[in-house]
């Protein structure tokens, strides 16, 4: 079933924007007035575009444009304009692709026009077919990683404020850093006889999800007592720690914990096992060597004393809101009304797959598709490709629409 979409097509109108999924064909735009000319093609274009198309094209992407080939798109019913601009990419190697660099370059830019009419001109691709049995849907890491975090909150407080001294607060930690304390526990790089046999048995997966909800907690000190002289332990951080560990105890690298609001009698245990070899890290080992016991206390009060900050980690969105995200500028499902902007719906998976990891890489160029698979995790772009390959695919018709002043004039 197709749907009719309307637009203006008087180059004042469109006012020569380009949308950004078509950046990269920016510096290959066609003239003022001819970027929509493959929208608004004669039936005698779209008949010489389908014999330009089957020497030129079909071998790849299938006798109708439906390919059959993994990595290789469907052309069929996509939007034409999109793909002129496109194919003038790849002719002018603002994209590059061996095969279709070698093919278009031969053509001119009035056959790319036709080209791109015709495949534009027929039957969308069927949907791929949904999974004989669905698969479970998405888990919500945050809430799962609440849930798992529940057997840890005897020691490290409900949302990981510290309420017992000696046991350090998990809030306002990069979720990289207990990732990477879990995994010492584990093996053995860090000592500790309570820690490890409750992380033995702890997947990557869980330990990432505990991470990310403490992250995402509000950033509060440890509800402990924090002994020593805070102004000594200032003068004393800023000599040893700051350089790491960040003016007033905030760490600008995931690596290197924060230790404002951390516990104090934690600090001056950690300082004590680095000074004496049963933790390791080189960086630490001769810093806490120069502390004597008054010292680290000092230090601890400090830090103990400093406001945590919050951190800037996102909550990551479900598959849901991502379609949503992306259904903005490709439209309801995946079927783009914007002659500009291309069609998701009944594209191949794996070929959406690659595009989006290629705008991940900058293998492809555009800020806004950039910025928003850079927040996407390998899971999110499997998902979100098999979700737009499910949607059914619509085709468009494009009308031209005389101008308000010419209606007034009749």
């Amino acid at each position: 079933m197709k749907f009719l979409a309307v637009v203006w097509l008087a180059a004042a109108a469109m006012g020569g924007y380009l949308p950004d999924a078509a950046a990269q064909a920016a510096t290959v735009k066609p003239a003022a007035g001819e970027e929509l000319r493959a929208v608004y093609a004669t039936s005698v274009e779209v008949a010489e575009g389908k014999r330009i198309a089957e020497a030129s094209c079909a071998r790849c992407h299938g006798a109708n444009g439906i390919s059959a080939t993994k990595g290789v798109p469907h052309l069929a019913a996509q939007r034409a304009a999109y793909l002129d601009l496109q194919l003038r990419a790849y002719q002018y190697s603002a994209r590059v692709q061996g095969a279709m660099t070698g093919i278009v370059k031969y053509l001119s830019d009035d056959a790319l026009v036709k080209v791109a009419a015709y495949y534009a001109s027929l039957e969308p691709p069927r949907p791929a077919a949904a999974p004989a049995k669905p698969a479970a849907g998405k888990a919500d890491p945050v809430q799962a990683g609440k849930t798992a975090a529940a057997s840890c909150g005897a020691c490290h407080g409900e949302t990981g404020v510290s309420a017992t001294p000696g046991m350090p607060s998990l809030v306002a930690l990069d979720p990289k850093y207990p990732v990477a304390a879990v995994n010492a526990y584990k093996s053995g790089q860090r000592k500790n006889d309570m820690m490890k046999p409750l992380v033995a048995a702890l997947h990557d997966e869980t330990a990432n999800n505990i991470a990310l909800f403490y992250a995402l907690q509000k950033p509060v000190k440890a509800q402990t007592p924090a002994p020593g002289d805070q102004a000594a332990g200032k003068t004393a951080a800023s000599a040893g720690c700051a350089a790491c560990h960040g003016d007033r105890g905030v760490s600008g690298n995931p690596a290197t914990p924060s230790l404002a609001g951390q516990d104090a009698e934690y600090l001056v245990a950690a300082l004590r096992a680095y000074k004496d070899g049963s933790r390791k890290d080189e960086s630490m080992k001769d810093p806490a060597t120069a502390l004597d016991e008054k010292a680290m206390k000092n230090i601890a009060a400090y830090f103990a004393a400093q406001q945590p900050q919050p951190l800037n980690v996102r909550r990551p969105l479900t598959t849901a809101e991502w379609t949503e995200r992306c259904d903005r500028c490709h439209g309801a499902n995946g079927n783009s009304t914007d002659p500009l902007m291309p069609r998701l719906a009944a594209q191949r998976a794996e070929w959406l797959e690659q595009v989006l990891q290629a705008y991940r890489t900058g293998a492809r160029k555009s800020t806004a598709m950039a910025a928003m698979s850079a927040m996407m995790s390998e899971a999110d772009v499997k998902e979100l490709a098999a979700h737009y390959s499910r949607q059914a695919a619509r085709a468009v018709t494009y009308l031209i629409l005389p101008s308000e002043g010419k209606k007034r004039d009749k």
